[in-house]
């Protein structure tokens, strides 16, 4: 009986041990682990961070060297004619910069829309540059003839290894929603959106930009960062962080959402006040600044 009453102890003190060991660890080791596993997570890739030409206004032809002093490398520009290519892309490696997307234009209700496109598109790839934009004013063709052309387009587009990004704009892309069923419509690999954030509460009304993302963020292929100040379809564009959009509601969307491509910086100031060289330059450099609290930027 000894014996027995020996072995029962001493299984009793080992399990003690073990329980003491295992299971009585603090809550700071507990912690341990997952802090450990936050330290080992590689660091989000920085997003491309591009600058509008057209911000500068009547400034724009030197908004290569304004751009470069804001110590951007991107910049969103108006598609030069094809004569220009050559010029324009000396005029960019003089100030260390590149194109990230190109304003198309067209009229998509005229039948020359789709051949316009196409010659943009050709420009595109002159320059290396896979994005265009396109603000997608119907005018009064119907629907369907519209999202034919832009099918047309996006096979243009394939050709040419470019995506062709239609703006939140009426009204093929008032909202969120409105850009999801433009998409279906149209049905193209080649033809995507470009979300604008602005746009939002300039367009609409009971709605945000993180609310409309949501809707729309698996067919976002270029974005848009514009302030706002929330009234509908009032011209008030301050500089970023100064209205009410949401930046980090939205950048954490992007980031869930594995976004890779371009931001571009939009900046259109307030309707009856006249900004100067200084004044536009001032707004862009908090825009960035501001930007740069909230993300990581190349």
């Amino acid at each position: 009986m000894v014996g027995v009453k020996s072995v029962s102890l001493c299984v009793t003190g080992l399990a003690l041990a073990a329980l003491i060991f295992c299971g009585c660890s603090s809550p700071v080791n507990q912690s341990e682990p997952a802090e450990e596993a936050a330290a080992a997570a590689p660091a989000p890739t920085p997003w491309r961070l591009a600058c509008r030409v057209a911000n500068y206004g009547a400034f724009q032809e030197d908004a290569f060297k304004y751009i470069q002093e804001l110590g951007l490398h991107y910049v969103f520009m108006s598609i030069p004619k094809a004569e220009e290519v050559e010029a324009v892309k000396e005029q960019l490696a003089a100030f260390g910069l590149e194109v990230l997307v190109v304003r198309g234009d067209t009229n998509l209700s005229q039948e020359s829309a789709v051949a316009e496109l196409g010659a943009q598109f050709e420009i595109c790839k002159q320059l290396g540059v896979k994005y265009m934009f396109l603000s997608p004013k119907r005018h009064d063709a119907p629907f369907e003839v519209v999202y034919e052309r832009l099918r047309e387009a996006g096979d243009l587009a394939e050709e040419n290894d470019v995506i062709l990004v239609l703006e939140t704009h009426p009204d093929l892309g008032t909202n969120g929603a409105v850009h999801v069923e433009t998409m279906n419509a149209i049905d193209h690999s080649h033809v995507r959106v470009n979300f604008d954030t602005g746009n939002i509460s300039y367009y609409n009304e009971n709605t945000d930009a993180p609310s409309e993302l949501e809707k729309c963020v698996d067919y976002v292929a270029t974005f848009e960062v514009k302030d706002h100040n929330g009234a509908l379809e009032t011209w008030n564009f301050p500089a970023l962080g100064e209205g009410i959009v949401d930046f980090p509601a939205i950048f954490k969307i992007l980031r869930s959402h594995a976004y890779t491509g371009p931001i571009t910086i939009e900046v259109e100031g307030v309707e009856g006040v006249e900004w100067t060289l200084d004044d536009i330059q001032e707004a862009l450099k908090k825009s960035v600044a501001y930007l740069r609290t909230l993300e990581s930027f190349q």
